[in-house]
């Protein structure tokens, strides 16, 4: 099985970036902790991508079309904004999960829309960089329930 874990605008900055929020973890620890939870899953190939442009997470979901099983997204800021990201997970079709390092829904009202939402099979909030391990579970466990 092969994951995409597609992270969006800022998080390159885990570490610095509001440490109370996001805590001291920088991203090449959330990179290691996903290729850990991969291997440890049984996964056959876990790529891990970042970017702070909208164009280029859409084009990396498209990409991943039969490529890839499923996907686990952090969009960030545009979880809020990007119909653009909604219409790409559904054009691909994958199974997907929704990732928040933060919980998100106990931060600022803008932040409780989640326009992905509607493309993903569940959403994780407020568990640090071990949510990113959570959905990677969620999303292993809903896709060898669908071949079972």
């Amino acid at each position: 099985m092969d994951i995409l874990v597609i992270n969006g605008p800022n998080l390159n900055m885990l570490g610095i970036r509001e440490p109370d929020i996001y805590g001291r973890e920088t991203y090449e620890d959330l990179v290691a902790l996903c290729e850990r939870t991969g291997a440890e899953l049984g996964c056959g190939r876990i790529e891990v991508y970042q970017s702070n442009h909208e164009g280029d997470l859409i084009d990396k979901i498209q990409e991943a079309y039969g490529t890839f099983d499923g996907i686990v997204i952090n969009p960030a800021a545009y979880t809020h904004t990007s119909v653009g990201i909604l219409d790409a997970l559904k054009a691909v079709a994958l199974p997907t999960v929704e990732i928040h390092i933060s919980a998100v829904d106990r931060r600022e009202a803008f932040r409780q829309i989640s326009y992905v939402r509607d493309a993903c099979i569940a959403t994780v909030t407020g568990e640090g960089l071990d949510g990113y391990a959570h959905a990677m579970r969620i999303l292993v466990e809903h896709i060898d329930g669908k071949d079972a």
